[in-house]
């Protein structure tokens, strides 16, 4: 056969290659393949737009969702189907893992992989020397799709961790300790200089004071849409995405725009209802923030257990002058400071109601594993190099979001005793993983729980259930 007519063969051969590993290339994002036409209109409980609006979502969208994820998404094998109080997990075998899907599976990463073994919060980390491996772990189960399209607990409807967001943690870890990672929703400078115009001429016209409608649509017009800050994290990770889901449904639930699903929770507007005196140009601001205790360690800093609730709110008055000048007080409304306690004392319960405030605490806990691995250098003492998942520049990329940059004035009023009115509120999420590590102590029993929880020689599984003691 001559060369001639070799050739096309070969071109196709080359062709057909080439269309393979450009499918491989398509398919190294971690979760959600396949359903970014409408996935960004109906997770976590609000919609992103390619415009990058945040709305409420879709709720056509979030149905087709839901149809999707439960037929693709399984159940996981009996192992990992029982609720534990501790399963562990180990990064290398994390790795290797996911080096076997690249070179075997087209970049398809098994389900156990994507959701980390079904683990809902990190309370472990280890250091294994002897197989050159850092293992972490905290209590875990089974999955399944909740109504708003988030992978949680089958028994108690927590969100399970997912390697996108771990990858995120570990891939920031070294910027965050400078930069910090945060969220914040905040009316810009402009809108609050047309707010004050907009109240002055309200004051003045008593059909509008009479009519509360009209005065919304105005108030909500003269504002214009908020603008959404993101530092430290990829604006387009699912990591940003539930920072800025959580800061925007506390913000629902402080404004009465959305009764929170939990008792014991009222908006902040049912709390000044009695009040007198409050200023229009005095607005509450809360945030979300990390709240550990100290760190329990081993005396060779070999073993380390994170203990805490996890995530607290936090309150400051700021103080909006005519040029709409923003300028934080230092001061503290005493009924913002009781709705954040009250919000603060709720979270356990509202992270399973509202799965976006579960998923936001996972993502406390790993920013502070990848702080807590960094700063104590664990991957150096172990051996242990993880190219696939540390390097930002890796071929295993990151889920693919759209960006969060605006969302509708999130305001609400309520005539108060003294006739003024209250409207609208700021704040966001800030995670200060490496404030939290700073803080630590010998712990007895932390060295024998390492013993317990390191996986035994004829174990070869990445993931693994451990029996814990009663009185751990």
């Amino acid at each position: 056969m001559s060369s001639r007519s070799r050739a096309p063969r070969a071109i196709q051969q080359i062709l057909r290659t080439l269309v393979v590993a450009a499918f491989v290339v398509s398919v190294v994002s971690v979760s959600f393949a396949g359903h970014r036409q409408f996935r960004n209109n109906a997770v976590g409980g609000v919609s992103i737009d390619t415009a990058g609006v945040l709305r409420e979502p879709d709720i056509k969208a979030r149905e087709m969702l839901l149809a999707e994820l439960r037929k693709d998404i399984g159940a996981p094998a009996r192992a990992l189907n029982r609720p534990v109080n501790l399963r562990m997990i180990s990064l290398r075998g994390l790795h290797a893992a996911i080096e076997d899907a690249l070179a075997n599976n087209l970049g398809v990463l098994p389900d156990e992989v994507r959701f980390l073994g079904g683990l809902q919060r990190i309370e472990w980390v280890v250091v294994d020397q002897q197989h050159n491996d850092v293992l972490f772990g905290g209590p875990a189960e089974g999955w399944i799709v909740d109504d708003n399209a988030v992978v949680v607990g089958v028994t108690t409807g927590r969100p399970v961790m997912r390697l996108d967001d771990l990858l995120v943690a570990l891939r920031t870890v070294k910027p965050a300790r400078d930069e910090g990672i945060s969220v914040s929703i905040d009316p810009t400078q402009e809108g609050y200089r047309n707010l004050a115009a907009l109240m002055k001429e309200l004051k003045k016209n008593v059909r509008v004071r009479q009519n509360p409608r009209i005065a919304e649509l105005n108030i909500k017009r003269a504002f214009g849409p908020q603008q959404i800050k993101i530092a430290g994290v990829p604006r387009n990770s699912h990591f940003a995405r539930v920072m800025t889901a959580a800061d925007y449904r506390m913000k629902r639930y402080a404004m009465a725009l959305e009764r929170a699903p939990i008792k014991g929770l009222p908006s902040y507007l049912d709390l000044i209802k009695s009040t007198r005196g409050s200023s229009t140009n005095m607005n509450p601001r809360w945030w979300l923030t990390t709240d550990y205790e100290p760190l329990a360690r081993s005396e060779d800093g070999m073993a380390w257990k994170i203990r805490g609730r996890g995530v607290k709110c936090m309150t400051e008055t700021d103080v909006v002058n005519a040029a709409g000048d923003v300028r934080g007080t230092g001061r503290k409304s005493p009924k913002a400071q009781q709705w954040a306690d009250l919000f603060t004392q709720g979270y356990d319960a509202l992270s399973q109601r509202d799965s976006v405030f579960g998923e936001l605490r996972n993502l406390m806990d790993m920013c502070v594993v990848a702080a807590l691995i960094e700063q104590h250098q664990l991957f150096e003492k172990a051996g242990l190099s993880l190219p696939r998942m540390t390097d930002p520049n890796s071929d295993l990329d990151i889920e693919d979001w759209n960006t969060p940059k605006t969302v509708d004035p999130q305001c609400s009023f309520v005539r108060v005793r003294g006739g003024r009115w209250v409207l609208t509120a700021s704040g966001g999420v800030e995670i200060e993983s490496w404030d939290v590590i700073d803080r630590s102590e010998v712990v007895p029993g932390v060295e024998q729980l390492r013993n317990r929880a390191i996986r035994k020689e004829d174990e070869a599984a990445w993931v693994w259930n451990v029996q814990l003691p009663r009185s751990s």
